[in-house]
């Protein structure tokens, strides 16, 4: 197969890219977390949003930064990983130093 012909397509979402960018670093800017996950920085703001609003982060405001805390417990969404925590995923894929 060219490189033409090659699909741009991953296994996770963007979603789930911003959930591990937050879980490997819980001080990281959103700025970075864009950069990063190759999406906007605007689009960043509103997938963490949404992470929160469903209970899959929260944050504390530590001076002018943001602290993220991922909550390991929450399921996954989807009916064929909802027997899943989010936990069992980041162990898979978040490395640490």
């Amino acid at each position: 197969m060219t490189e033409a012909n090659q699909s741009h397509w991953t296994f996770l979402t963007n979603h789930s890219h911003v959930l591990l960018c937050v879980a490997a670093d819980p001080d990281v800017r959103l700025r970075d977390v864009a950069e990063k996950v190759g999406i906007t920085e605007r689009a960043a703001q509103r997938i963490v949003a949404e992470l929160e609003s469903e209970g899959y982060l929260s944050h504390v405001k530590v001076g002018r930064r943001n602290h993220y805390e991922v909550h390991t417990d929450m399921h996954l969404r989807h009916p064929l990983e909802d027997h899943l925590a989010i936990g069992a995923l980041l162990r898979v894929l978040v490395q640490r130093d």
